[in-house]
């Protein structure tokens, strides 16, 4: 059985096949309507989603199978004090496969752990994003063409966006990416993706203040919201906001075959007159979020028939019980019964990192 809580759960050759199989999905939709058909996808939302839970749901829907769960964690025993694990083994008497949103860092993970089916992690907190990293995998092949040699601006929340790091680690595995990284200095992108994950796997990267100056080069801008409530100086937010809105204006330098990406949903960041321009891809990148779910949840339910076994999750050289997590919104620190893991760090300093969030210990 396997589960999908990172991009790097998947190989490089996974990816791809993931990929193939939405766009066959998308090319003979007839030949999928029946093919889990008796299946049922659980969804336990824990925070408000529109975009991710829907395509799930329409994902299953389309594939013949049903529906169950919850959108809402107060509607639930949670609201009683049951824990993610706990909840996942209740869960996995009823329902085929799970797709779980979380707003504590490792959630999901946990849930795998505790879980008889296959959990696809449909975001925990800030951590990553795995399906939303396959949508815009599909966006990019369908309207680029290529993973290869791309360049790609990430511009907005860098340090905070779960869907920034998750697309970062799932590029690294193909040749001649380069990332440009557009944000303020309080938003950046986490020194441990910059060494972990851009230095480690030698893809070319550099941080800039403004998009206009970059815009020539990309071949897909991925916008982010820069969110106000990250900013300790209001000051500080008002003088760098307009920098990092997306106009006509600023496209002007931008090549013809640029697309523009967003996970969505927008606030102020691309202006509503950027959504007619042929090379803003963020609304047909939603439909795309609909067919890679089906590609992903029949290969996950294929993979648990021919496999069910339970995965060992926790690597062998991984520490048990002997650090506590410095993030405090990581679910080691949150729930009881959740025991603290650290592995050592992919930058073999002698460091370790938390299992459920990656972040140092205390």
């Amino acid at each position: 059985m396997r589960h999908l809580i990172d991009p790097t759960d998947l190989t490089k050759e996974e990816l791809n096949e993931i990929i193939d199989l939405a766009l066959d999905i998308i090319a003979n939709r007839e030949k999928y309507s029946e093919v889990c058909k008796g299946k049922k996808l659980a969804t336990l939302f824990y925070e408000p989603s529109t975009r991710t839970r829907l395509s799930f749901t329409a994902a299953m829907m389309e594939l013949g199978g049903n529906v169950l769960g919850f959108a809402d964690a107060k509607s639930s025993s949670v609201s009683k004090g049951e824990t993610v694990a706990d909840t996942v083994q209740v869960i996995s008497c009823f329902a085929d496969i799970i797709a779980m949103r979380h707003h504590e860092e490792g959630a999901a993970l946990v849930a795998a752990m505790n879980s008889r089916i296959p959990v696809i992690n449909a975001g925990d907190g800030s951590h990553s994003h795995p399906t939303q990293t396959l949508t815009d995998l599909l966006t990019i092949k369908r309207e680029i063409g290529r993973f290869d040699n791309i360049t790609i601006g990430f511009c907005g929340d860098l340090k905070f966006g779960r869907t920034v790091h998750s697309l970062i680690k799932a590029l690294s595995r193909y040749e001649g990416v380069k990332v440009v990284l557009i944000a303020p200095e309080q938003l950046r992108l986490p020194d441990y993706m910059k060494h972990e994950v851009c230095d480690l796997n030698g893809i070319d990267y550099k941080e800039v203040e403004t998009m206009e100056e970059v815009m020539p080069e990309l071949d897909v801008l991925y916008m982010t919201r820069v969110q106000k409530e990250r900013f300790f100086d209001e000051d500080e937010f008002e003088r760098v906001k307009d920098s990092f809105i997306l106009d006509p204006e600023k496209l002007k330098t931008a090549r013809p075959h640029m697309r523009i990406l967003h996970p969505l949903p927008r606030v102020n960041e691309i202006t509503v007159e950027v959504d007619s321009d042929p090379r803003a891809a963020y609304f047909r990148q939603v439909e795309n979020g609909k067919f890679v779910r089906m590609a992903l949840m029949l290969r996950l339910l294929e993979w648990a028939k021919a496999d069910n076994s339970k995965p060992d999750l926790v690597p062998a050289d991984a520490i048990r019980g002997q650090h506590v997590c410095s993030n405090r919104r990581c679910i080691s620190n949150i729930e009881n019964g959740v025991e603290a893991i650290f592995r050592p760090s992919a930058e073999k300093d002698g460091a370790y990192r938390c299992l459920y969030c990656e972040s140092r210990p205390k």
